[in-house]
């Protein structure tokens, strides 16, 4: 009996320790998000020249409309250029990108990446550009996105983050990826921004110094997730990320619980890769230099997407309070309410971070396929083998309401 009891007493201090301490992170990131961000003051006036590098494998049903909505900025039409990183296009989708007055550069690879295809258009493009700023195949800038990019650069920063927000809310699948943006966007975006710490990059909508990014991405070599190999250099090197929440690209949700599951199993490989890689850099440069943004993201990478916090956290309290019943007392060393106080920190985390847009009607009848999308990801857990290593293409393209 002293045997099981020490067992049980052991994972249920694993147990807490992980998710009691992932529950009071996003609580406190959430909380602060609050809050607005103090803007520093612009030290320059310059208009910048852009680069607005497209990557795009396969995506003949929405690059045209990106191309061309892209092209409609409120900043000088001479600044700013737009490149399609065209990767096994067909050919009519080529003539059509041909006809605008922007710049394709086709590449084609035997296993293709993103980081391939941006550091391939650059050797292309040449130097004569002050910012990258990468959208992904899907994404159309508000209008006045690159005036407001061009204004953080002003501010000092080199590295600036927009506010992804959804493109589409047509399936239960896509209401649900939209809020976890948000939620997403509220704590690890603008909460840790107001606290003073970086922002996390998302993939698409971010923007760099031009030379810097270029030699930046010349050393990543990533398959999968190549903003977190990227971003995880950027935070060794002291890089602070601001993140702008009023400047929006509207980006694509997943709208089936296939692409659901191939797109997450992209992400958890990626951060489980990472974090094996970064942990002890990650220990070293906070302990020896204080660096606490770069171990901040590398306790990122280990710590439960926002979906399976809230699911398997339900879960474990439940189980807790059915065990409490069921068993002896003394068996049990964690108090019940620490379950408890972890499942509330949650909840209120979430209630923080989803923008009020989202409580309606669609949204109830959304939450019911929340368990879905608890199963699905619970499940990727299981099939990561090999994911970091291979190219998994997200189709883009709206579909009927389901």
């Amino acid at each position: 009996m002293d045997v099981i009891k020490i067992l049980v007493n052991s994972l249920e201090i694993l147990l807490i320790g992980y998710f009691g301490f992932a529950s009071i992170y996003v609580f406190f990131f959430s909380f602060a998000g609050l809050f607005s961000v103090r803007k520093k003051k612009e030290i320059l006036k310059k208009q910048r020249k852009f680069a607005v590098l497209i990557p795009g494998y396969k995506e003949d049903s929405v690059i045209v409309d990106v191309a061309e909505q892209a092209l409609k900025q409120t900043y000088p039409s001479h600044l700013f250029e737009v490149v399609i990183i065209a990767d096994s296009f067909q050919q009519s989708t080529l003539d059509k990108l041909h006809k605008l007055p922007l710049r394709v550069v086709e590449v084609s690879f035997e296993k293709s990446t993103k980081s391939k295809a941006l550091n391939q258009a650059m050797k292309v493009i040449g130097d004569d550009y002050d910012v990258a700023l990468i959208l992904d195949a899907d994404n159309i800038m508000e209008e006045d996105f690159v005036e407001k990019i061009n204004q953080a650069f002003n501010q000092g920063y080199k590295v600036v983050q927009g506010h992804r927000i959804a493109k589409n809310t047509n399936t239960s699948f896509a209401i649900l990826d939209a809020i976890s943006e948000e939620i997403n966007n509220h704590i690890f975006r603008k909460g840790h921004r107001v606290v003073g710490l970086s922002s996390a990059l998302i993939g698409s909508g971010m923007a760099f110094d031009y030379y810097f990014f270029k030699n930046t991405m010349a050393n990543v070599k990533a398959v999968g997730g190549f903003d977190k190999e990227l971003e995880l250099k950027l935070l060794k090197n002291r890089t602070k990320i601001e993140y702008l929440d009023n400047a929006l690209v509207l980006d694509e949700k997943v709208q089936k619980s296939e692409v659901f599951a191939n797109q997450r199993k992209r992400w958890l490989s990626a951060q489980f890769v990472y974090f094996g890689r970064y942990f002890m850099p990650g220990l070293k440069e906070l302990f020896t230099k204080g660096n606490i943004d770069f171990f901040d993201k590398v306790y990122q990478m280990v710590s439960p997407p926002r979906v399976l916090l809230l699911g398997l956290v339900a879960v474990l309290t439940f189980a807790y309070f059915i065990l409490n019943l069921i068993w002896p007392s003394n068996m049990m060393m964690v108090p019940a309410y620490a379950w408890y106080t972890s499942f509330g920190l949650v909840i209120l985390a979430f209630a923080f971070a989803v923008p009020r847009k989202f409580y309606s009607k669609s949204t109830f009848n959304a939450l019911m396929t929340l368990p879905k999308a608890f199963a699905v990801m619970f499940l990727s857990l299981f099939k990561l083998k090999g994911a970091n290593k291979k190219f998994i293409h997200t189709q883009h393209g709206t579909i009927n309401s389901q």
